[in-house]
Order: structure tokens, then C-alpha cells, then sequence
């Protein structure tokens, strides 16, 4: 199969590395040969359509950009011509997310199903705000969009919720789903620091970004809420269905005041009658009470009653193999439509 990767962060650098550790494993188990035929970035692109020689470009991108090829490099053409002109059967979007328009992502994904693309993004930005158009159009065009790097990086959470309790009725879901705010709420308990220093520390570590608005005033969470909300439950919503509170509040006095009474507070998003993020006291013998980076999701359903899945939440590889799970999930389809 030949792929186009648009962005080429720690991410798409990891679904590179994955790929070629796992290249004969995927010829061998599922006849598939993945193909990187294009990669861009902010630079350019690198494109050569019999292939891009892996390990020659993870090392041409220490330099800067894959533009700097000089066989195959383009400085400064852009990603969507690229995923217009170059002939391929998969797009995987791995651009940053941006949760006020989706863009670029958003037309990235919306140009790759147009041209008859199947895709494959770990962005959450586009699907919080047009995931039921972005599913609509996808249908209309006959390809697949798939996303499950979104929510748990390479715990399969929707995957879970989708194929696993098929047959189920998923009534409600909640859970902490941004380790990040997890982290820093664990750090504040356990250490007896203030919501500023842990902040600093998850900073320090690489766990928050500079600027952590979309981990700790509820936003990341909320995204994950819309996806896992439209494609387990059914749902038509976007991020403005969301009642958002993030952390910032939460003072070390107040996980005093819950210890007091054998339990701590944790960042929740819940999908029942709504949707909601909010900080929330859960006793400490809670399933969903998971420390550090960890997310935990449970899933009440109408037959198997609570499904809980536990994993780390994101990081490179993880998100890497939550791309490769999609790109099997694909061909296996794709076997299956054409037989």
C-alpha cells in the first residue's frame, strides 16, 4: 500500500521506525507492504513514488526538513498538493492539533477523502470540530477514516468501545483520559506540592507543553469525548456540546480535604446524558484511580454491565502503533470488499 505522511514530528518519526521493525512481520501476517511514497513537512516534501528509503530519510530530517533530500526533496511545496498529485491509497495525518478550526488537518483530511484516499490521523483538532461531516463525507467517498491514535495513543480505547462490545449497547462512558493532568494532580497528592510546581515538573519531564491550556483546562479531554462520543455511542456532537472545567482550580488543600474521606480528585470526562470534563472526588479504591500518566476508561453497558480498560495514554512508538493498527485494520477491510 502506498502512503502519504503528512507531518513528520515525533510521531510520524516513530511510525517510520515502527514500520520498518516490523516490515516483514506485515508482509508474512497480513500481505500488506507499506509503501511510504511522500512525506511532508513544515519544510517541503520528499517524494518518490517507487519509495522513500526509510532509514535514509529519518536521518535527512536530523538536518531539519525532508525537503533537504537532494534527490527527492521539494522545499517549500505544500502538503496538500501533495496529497492532490501524488498517487497513493493512504494519507496518515499527523500534523498538530488545533482545537479552534481543525487547520491544516482539517483540510488535509477533507483533500485526501476528496481524491479518494483512505486516512488514517492521530489529529484530534479536526474531528472535535467536524467529526460527523468528516465521517459523512468519507462514506459518500467510499474510503475509510480512521482515528484510533485520538484517544489513548496506543491503548485501543475506541477500539474497545467499537469492535469488542459490538453486539452491546454502550449506555455511558467515563474516565481520565489526558495523562498530563492526571500527572500533575498525582504529583500534587502524593509530594503535597501546589498545582504551579507540579505543573513545572510535568513541563520539565516533556509531559506538558510550554503553554498546557489544552491539557489542563479540559480541552484535550473534551476532543477525546467527541470522538469516542460519535463513533462508539452514535452521537452527533462536536467540541461546543462539551461542558468544560479544567484544573487550574485545584488547590492542595482541596486533595486534603478528599483524603480526609479515603480519596482523591481526578480530571473525569463523561459521556451520559451529556458530555462533561470536570474535576471530580473518586475514592482511591475506584478502578478508574490510576496514577501518573495512566489513563482509565470505563465503558456501563446494557447486557456486560462496566468494561474497564487501563493503558498509557500517549508517547511516540505508542501513537505509532495505533497508526500500524489502523493500516492492518484497513487492508483487512479493503481484502474483505474486494474478494
Amino acid at each position: 500500500m502506498r502512503i502519504i505522511l503528512v507531518g513528520f514530528g515525533v510521531v510520524g518519526q516513530s511510525f517510520l521506525r515502527l514500520l520498518t521493525l516490523r516490515y516483514k512481520e506485515l508482509i508474512q501476517n497480513y500481505g500488506l507492504r507499506p509503501k511510504i511514497v511522500a512525506i511532508a513537512d513544515r519544510g517541503g516534501a520528499a517524494i518518490n513514488e517507487r519509495g522513500l528509503d526509510m532509514e535514509r530519510i529519518l536521518q535527512i530530517k536530523k538536518r531539519g526538513s525532508v525537503s533537504y533530500d537532494p534527490d527527492y526533496g521539494f522545499p517549500k511545496l505544500q502538503a496538500e498538493e501533495v496529497i492532490e498529485k501524488v498517487d497513493a491509497e493512504i494519507v496518515v495525518e499527523v500534523t498538530p492539533t488545533n482545537i479552534q478550526d481543525g487547520e491544516p488537518g482539517l483540510t488535509y483530511i477533507e483533500t485526501g477523502i476528496k481524491k479518494g484516499k483512505h486516512i488514517i490521523t492521530t489529529n484530534k483538532g479536526p474531528l472535535a470540530v467536524a467529526l460527523p461531516a468528516l465521517t459523512e463525507l468519507a462514506d459518500y467517498n467510499e474510503v475509510y477514516l480512521r482515528f484510533s491514535g485520538t484517544v489513548g495513543g496506543g491503548t485501543p480505547i475506541l477500539d474497545l468501545g467499537r469492535k469488542c462490545l459490538i453486539g452491546n449497547r454502550v449506555l455511558s462512558i467515563k474516565g481520565i483520559l489526558n495523562g498530563t493532568t492526571n500527572y500533575i494532580l498525582t504529583e500534587m497528592s502524593e509530594k503535597g506540592i501546589e498545582f504551579d510546581e507540579a505543573l513545572k515538573m510535568a513541563q520539565e519531564l516533556g509531559y506538558a507543553e510550554k503553554d498546557p491550556s489544552l491539557d489542563v483546562d479540559g480541552l484535550d479531554t473534551a476532543c477525546k469525548l467527541v470522538i469516542m462520543a460519535n463513533w462508539i455511542m452514535g452521537k452527533k456532537v462536536t467540541l461546543k456540546d462539551v461542558d468544560i472545567h479544567g484544573i487550574r482550580h485545584i488547590t492542595l488543600k482541596d486533595l486534603k480535604d478528599a483524603e480526609k474521606k479515603d480519596c482523591t480528585i481526578k480530571l473525569i470526562g463523561s459521556i451520559d446524558k451529556g458530555l462533561e470534563v470536570k474535576p471530580m472526588e473518586i475514592s482511591k479504591k475506584d478502578i478508574l484511580c490510576v496514577p501518573g500518566t495512566l489513563n482509565a476508561v470505563t465503558f456501563n453497558t446494557e447486557f456486560a454491565g462496566e468494561e474497564t480498560i487501563i493503558g498509557r495514554g500517549a508517547g511516540g512508538m505508542e501513537t505509532a502503533s495505533a497508526i500500524l493498527r489502523d493500516l492492518i485494520d484497513i487492508k483487512s477491510n479493503l481484502s474483505v470488499r474486494y474478494i
